[in-house]
């Protein structure tokens, strides 16, 4: 369960949304396409001093680009709550952006799958939009973007309801 630390004391999380796991998926396969290049430039160039030490620095740059890249994809995520929306994307390592909106300024949430590994995977985009141009939150490789984006929906509609009967 997520905890924020800023959350109202009325607020109550009512749904985390994170990235698919084809994303973890796709680091693995950099890795596996590093490593048989290395082993296929090592077995070629074997006794070149040079290349051993341009090697041991690409694999150091290599390893840390990939740590990099996980933690992009492991912070990002939604958290809706009963009362609005938090955006928190990580632009880069130590690059953080938080964006939020009231649940009240939502206009539409939209959903999009499309290529042949995201419709099998069942993986893509969820969009909301806002009131404001200026905060549309967009996220990619959402797992199960269809089901996401109605129950995002519904947490709206039931607050937009629970607004009108006060």
């Amino acid at each position: 369960m997520i905890q924020l630390e800023n959350l109202r004391p009325w607020e109550e999380v009512k749904m985390v949304l994170r990235r698919h796991w084809i994303v973890f998926v796709m680091l693995w396969v950099y890795a596996i396409i590093w490593i048989i290049i290395n082993i296929a430039l090592y077995s070629i160039f074997w006794s070149v001093l040079w290349l051993n030490i341009f090697t041991l620095i690409f694999l150091s740059w290599f390893l840390v680009f990939i740590y990099v890249e996980w933690i992009n994809h492991e912070l990002d995520m939604y958290v809706i709550t009963n009362n609005r929306i938090i955006w928190i994307e990580q632009v880069w390592f130590l690059n953080r952006e938080v964006s939020q909106c009231a649940l009240n300024d939502v206009q539409e949430v939209n959903s999009k799958t499309k290529w042949f590994f995201a419709n099998m995977l069942n993986y893509w985009d969820l969009t909301i939009q806002t009131a404001w141009n200026a905060s549309n939150f967009r996220m990619s490789f959402v797992p199960d973007p269809l089901q996401a984006a109605r129950k995002v929906l519904n947490i709206v509609e039931d607050f937009k309801g629970n607004k009108k009967e006060l």
